[in-house]
């Protein structure tokens, strides 16, 4: 049986020098317990670090991991970009040769060549995508991944997953025998371009394209942010 035990005395001042620190002893072989059983050393911390290294007596950082000074941008749960190489594997373009030596045909940018692309209908290619270092192999604008079939309109209620988003498409539903309609929503799962910052709320136009994985088959487009912080209600689109 082990105890850990502290010297508690409220008259005299804790200071760097006359700290007490605790110290694991054995409750029935130690010769300094007090009639209360509990046992109170002051030793040297550092030794007492080194003797027990036990996951729960261990001090907890100064600072916290996270900086929430970076929060009040509104991207606190989307997931950023914080350096291009952060997988296994060496991420770049297709398009792009990295000999510095040959003539590339891609564009060259203030960063280095980087191709990029025109998705039609009408969406121009955002001047993240342009200028961004980011790679990504199913971006509408810098990949070659295509967009045909549907385009479709809804608002974003979860940004939870990496570069996927999903949204909620509401609509009425006609009932003939009670001549009345009903309310109906649909999900929809949608890749999301580092190229955009999305948020919960923000409406965003998708474009359908080709699987993406088991359950995406559109891709992010156009960002329209939300304004206000609105009464939530339903609007059919």
């Amino acid at each position: 049986q082990f105890k850990i035990a502290y010297s508690i005395n409220p008259n005299v001042e804790i200071s760097r020098s006359n700290r007490t620190e605790p110290v694991i002893c054995s409750y029935r072989t130690c010769p300094k317990r007090s009639q209360s059983g509990l046992v109170s050393h002051t030793t040297n911390y550092q030794r007492f670090r080194r003797a027990t290294n036990l996951p729960h007596l261990r001090q907890p950082p100064t600072r916290p991991f996270f900086d929430t000074a970076s929060s009040s941008n509104n991207t606190a749960k989307m997931a950023t970009e914080l350096t291009v190489q952060s997988e296994r594997a060496f991420q770049k373009q297709p398009h792009i040769f990295l000999n510095t030596k040959a003539k590339a045909s891609s564009k060259k940018t203030a960063q280095g060549r980087r191709w990029y692309k025109e998705v039609g209908l009408g969406f121009r290619t955002p001047k993240t995508a342009i200028e961004g270092t980011y790679i990504d192999k199913k971006c509408p604008f810098t990949s070659q991944v295509s967009i045909r079939g549907r385009v479709l309109v809804g608002k974003v209620v979860s940004t939870k997953m990496h570069r996927t988003l999903v949204i909620r498409r509401e609509y009425l539903h006609y009932v003939p025998k009670y001549n009345r309609y009903e309310r109906r929503h649909k999900n929809l799962s949608a890749h999301v371009s580092p190229a955009f910052r999305v948020e919960e709320g923000d409406m965003v136009t998708v474009g359908q394209c080709r699987p993406l994985s088991k359950t995406v088959r559109f891709n992010v487009l156009k960002v329209h942010a939300k304004t206000s912080r609105a009464v939530k209600s339903f609007s059919k689109f």
